[in-house]
C-alpha cells in the first residue's frame, strides 16, 4: 500500500483541515480554564501555556484560532525533526499526537526513531504507548491514539 503513493517532503505539509477537526473533537471545548489530567492549566481546545490564568473565559471562536496557531506551532517545531518524506494522513496523525504530548516528548520518542528509520507502520504502532496521564492509563487516550493509529495507517 505505502509504496504505490508518492511520499512529500514533510516541510511542504500543513496541518490539515482534517487534523484540525480531529484534534478539536478529542480535546472537545471548554470555555473557561481547567486543570487537565496531567495538572496543566488549560482552556478552549486544549489550550495551555503562560497566558493561561484560572477565571479566564473563552468564547469558541476565539478557542478555534488559538487550536490552529497551537496546531501549528507544535507541528512547525515538531517536523524539523522528521527526515523522511510523509503521507498528508500520517503527518494529520502525528500533528495531533504532537498536539497532545508536545514537542519535547515527540522529538525523544522511539516513535520518531522508528520514523527517521524508515520503520512506518512501527512509527504508527508507537502512538498506541503514549496512554497515560498523570501516572495513569487513561481510556480517553486509548480511544484517541487508536484513531491516531488508524489515521496514520491510512485507515
Amino acid at each position: 500500500m505505502f509504496s504505490t503513493l508518492k511520499r512529500k517532503v514533510v516541510t511542504a505539509i500543513v496541518v490539515s483541515a482534517v487534523a484540525i477537526s480531529f484534534i478539536a473533537g478529542k480535546e472537545g471545548f471548554i470555555d473557561h480554564t481547567y486543570i487537565d489530567i496531567a495538572g496543566v492549566k488549560t482552556k478552549g481546545y486544549g489550550h495551555t501555556g503562560s497566558d493561561v490564568k484560572i477565571g479566564d473565559k473563552i468564547t469558541r471562536q476565539e478557542a478555534e484560532v488559538l487550536l490552529v496557531k497551537d496546531a501549528n506551532k507544535h507541528w512547525n517545531a515538531a517536523k524539523k525533526y522528521i527526515k523522511v518524506p510523509l503521507y498528508q494522513h500520517e503527518a494529520d496523525a502525528y500533528a495531533s499526537f504532537v498536539f497532545n504530548v508536545g514537542v519535547t516528548n515527540f522529538k525523544n520518542s522511539t516513535l520518531l526513531k522508528k520514523l527517521n528509520a524508515g520503520d512506518y507502520a512501527g512509527a504508527c504502532g508507537q502512538l498506541k504507548r503514549w496512554v497515560y496521564a498523570g501516572g495513569r492509563k487513561v481510556n480517553g487516550l486509548v480511544n484517541r491514539r487508536e484513531a491516531e493509529y488508524k489515521m496514520c495507517m491510512g485507515q
